[in-house]
């Protein structure tokens, strides 16, 4: 049987999930899994999403190329490859 959590102790676990600074510590299935409890209780990660590759959620580590041009910021996943870009805000 399902393990059923209120909102709130939905919300409490995902920031103290990513309150520790060590997110290079953890593995794609820890974050696969606290990803899938904010989807599931509509919850918003909002600039945590920026830790973890969007595709294969292997944490970004400081090895990871990043590029700035034209208001972008790439991202290159060392895992996969796969590269993520956000508009820079000024």
């Amino acid at each position: 049987m399902k393990k059923e959590i209120s909102k709130t102790q939905a919300k409490e676990e995902v920031e103290e999930f990513f309150q520790s600074n060590n997110i290079k510590n953890k593995t794609s299935k820890e974050i696969k899994k606290i990803k899938k409890l904010a989807m599931s209780h509509n919850l918003k990660l909002g600039n945590k999403r920026k830790l973890f590759c969007k595709k294969c959620l292997a944490p970004y580590y400081s090895k990871s190329k990043i590029k700035i041009a034209n208001k972008y910021k790439t991202i290159i996943c060392n895992n996969c490859g796969y590269k993520s870009r956000w508009k820079i805000k000024k």
